[in-house]
């Protein structure tokens, strides 16, 4: 009930000065597609113990949780029959035209990094799925090693098409592994719409659902004057478990604004989104066709890309609601990871979920009829605190909230 998923909240969070294994601040709602069935927060916005209250309408970085808002403006024109999913997408990006795939490294010459020609094409599928190839180069070693050899000065959180242009890990179609595909599918929805991917998410998804406070420019005017007392300031995990003071790792102006990770929410916009839908999976919602929602929730992946999802999303604090998933149990749709068997806090198979790098999560489950969100903000990614309370409150959700319904 409302008053268990309470006191889990609270205890998860700081008191006082005593921030040691806690979290500043974080929010949970519970939703169907008619209604909300719990809305709850605790904690604070900032580090000092003065700050405001974190609330529902607290206004955070949301990182990851944009891929999926992302997607279903890309799976509209998909709809409108501006491109197709398996369409090759090299002619609507440069950098795709041109991507090498990065075999390794010759330590006889210095190191240099030994690049060859891809000549397989790149579908917007793939790019959905994360299929392409293409990684995170602030996490991946070898991406970190090219990125030096190449004497960058950028990487992917620099919101810049140089920082989301690195080397392909595999030919495409061949593996699964998380990185920027969704950046370049906003970015060829641009090309085939002539507008920007803000443009385009605020007319077609934003206003539409009234998610008046969710955007890429969270310094433009008309959201500071809203928002400016209700900031969430991004929290680190301090060597001895205790929260410190740290930068934000996304421009708060982005040179391009980033389809995978750049979108400021509150709570309350997000699950917005997340009960359309569900709506839509009923076939009773706006923003897409019921047909294109099953292809959404179809898992994508065959054994082989499996075996690589789990390798990342297993025991690495990606996905902690899955660290009891063999490759078999689990998938990816069209836009974050299925479990194929229902999971011990209750979630059915069939559902889908994801989480973003300052650690907030959001899963549907259409089979039981709801959505959730958690927002948090702390770093690193993969922290424990937030993973820990996302399966308690899970499990509480479906052992009594539910049940209270």
């Amino acid at each position: 009930m409302a008053a268990t998923l309470d006191s889990i909240l609270q205890k998860y969070v700081a008191q006082g000065d005593i921030t040691v294994n806690k979290l500043l601040g974080a929010a949970l709602i519970v939703a169907n597609e008619t209604g909300i069935l719990y809305s709850g927060s605790a904690g604070r916005i900032k580090l000092a113990t003065s700050a405001p209250a974190f609330d529902t309408d607290s206004f955070s970085w949301v990182a990851s949780l944009t891929k999926v808002i992302t997607t279903i403006c890309v799976l509209q024109i998909v709809e409108r029959g501006l491109i197709g999913l398996d369409d090759d997408v090299r002619h609507l990006i440069p950098e795709l035209a041109t991507v090498q795939i990065l075999r390794g490294f010759d330590e006889e010459n210095g190191g240099a990094p030994i690049m060859v020609e891809n000549n397989t094409p790149i579908t917007l599928r793939q790019l959905l799925t994360h299929t392409i190839g293409q990684g995170y180069d602030v996490g991946d070693p070898d991406l970190i090693r090219w990125s030096q050899y190449m004497g960058r000065t950028v990487n992917a959180t620099s919101s810049t098409r140089e920082g989301w242009n690195t080397p392909l890990k595999f030919e495409p179609g061949k593996g699964w592994y998380y990185g920027t595909a969704i950046d370049w599918a906003g970015l060829a929805l641009e090309v085939l719409t002539g507008t920007t991917l803000g443009e385009y998410m605020q007319e077609h998804v934003l206003d539409p659902l009234g998610m008046k406070e969710t955007t890429f420019h969270p310094l433009r005017p008309e959201i500071q004057e809203k928002v400016k007392d209700r900031q969430v300031e991004v929290a680190y995990r301090g060597e001895d478990g205790g929260l410190i003071e740290g930068p934000l790792i996304t421009p708060l102006e982005p040179p391009v604004e980033s389809g995978g990770s750049g979108l400021f929410t509150t709570a309350v916009d997000y699950i917005k989104f997340l009960q359309a839908l569900l709506q839509d999976a009923n076939g009773k919602g706006n923003l897409l066709k019921k047909e294109t929602v099953d292809e959404l929730f179809r898992p994508q992946l065959d054994d082989k890309q499996k075996e690589d999802q789990a390798k990342i999303l297993v025991g690495t604090g990606f996905a902690p609601d899955f660290d009891e998933l063999t490759a078999s149990e689990m998938s990816w749709g069209l836009t974050g990871a299925l479990n194929l068997v229902d999971l011990a806090t209750g979630r059915k198979k069939g559902s889908m979920m994801w989480s973003g790098v300052v650690n907030p999560h959001w899963f549907i489950d259409p089979t039981t009829g709801i959505a959730a969100t958690l927002i948090v903000s702390v770093l690193p990614f993969g922290d424990p605190v937030p993973g820990k309370l996302y399966k308690e409150l899970e499990s509480v959700v479906y052992s009594e909230l539910l049940k209270k319904c």
